[in-house]
């Protein structure tokens, strides 16, 4: 029989967090750039593998931000964002996202979605979110995005993410 005694706290971790990441890695993802508009009109983007379905109906999404994350405030503040679900071949464009101190929209091709969150040409999906919440947990804070439009690319292979190295798709 199981015991119905809910433990206060979890015990502490008995592992590093290289270890921690490296098993997280073992985990298969796909790579997404997100995208928003800050008041003043600037653009920012981040490369994430933190992505997720949440509900069908109504339509949610969500991803994870680093809290130290220089791009914290505009996302946090944002009503809306995008999020890009990255092709095979835009690795360039996940490294290009993840560089810190680049101007990280330099040479990248996107049109602007119906809330201004920049999509960006090229993307296997994107997905235009409302920023419906938000919850801290640990050093990040989970955003949930209300899909307000979606559009995907048919036949679009996508750029996966997985052991530290990029991959793009191969069927079985």
């Amino acid at each position: 029989m199981l015991s119905t005694v809910k433990p206060q706290k979890a015990r502490p971790p008995i592992f590093s967090k290289t270890e921690f990441r490296t098993a997280l890695g073992m985990f298969a993802t796909g790579v997404t750039i997100v995208t928003a508009r800050t008041a003043k009109g600037d653009l920012v983007g981040l490369t994430a593998n933190s992505f997720n379905s949440v509900s069908m109906s109504p339509p949610l999404v969500l991803w994870s931000l680093s809290q130290a994350a220089s791009s914290m405030e505009a996302f946090a503040t944002g009503s809306h964002y995008a999020i890009n679900i990255l092709s095979a071949d835009q690795q360039d464009l996940a490294m290009q996202f993840a560089t810190k101190g680049v101007d990280k929209f330099a040479g990248v091709a996107y049109q602007l979605g119906v809330a201004g969150a920049p999509l960006i040409d090229g993307a296997a999906a994107t997905f235009q979110c409302f920023n419906r919440s938000r919850y801290e947990e640990g050093d990040h804070v989970i955003f949930v995005g209300e899909v307000e439009h979606c559009a995907h690319r048919e036949g679009a292979s996508p750029l996966l993410y997985h052991g530290g190295k990029f991959y793009a798709e191969h069927p079985l």
